[in-house]
């Protein structure tokens, strides 16, 4: 569970990342750019929310994949 905790916290931090820059990209390279000074302070409590439940889907799966890849190598240094 702890390798969980901390890969879903590493995962969140590129997640919010990238989608914070998504969002900003949107807003000013839009016309929405005249209306950044309350679209902007969106963008990051979106990202920041947003990002929770990406990070905690992709975890799993990150997980699984270093133990089947584990798991092949203890494979083949068997043969």
């Amino acid at each position: 569970m702890r390798i969980r905790i901390m890969l879903t916290l590493l995962i969140y931090l590129i997640v919010q990342g990238v989608l914070f820059g998504i969002g900003m990209v949107i807003v000013m390279a839009t016309p929405l750019e005249e209306q950044a000074d309350v679209l902007v302070p969106w963008v990051v409590g979106l990202t920041f929310i947003i990002a929770v439940p990406v990070a905690m889907g992709i975890a799993p799966r990150m997980k699984a994949w270093r133990e089947m890849r584990s798991r092949r190598r203890t494979e083949e240094t068997r043969l």
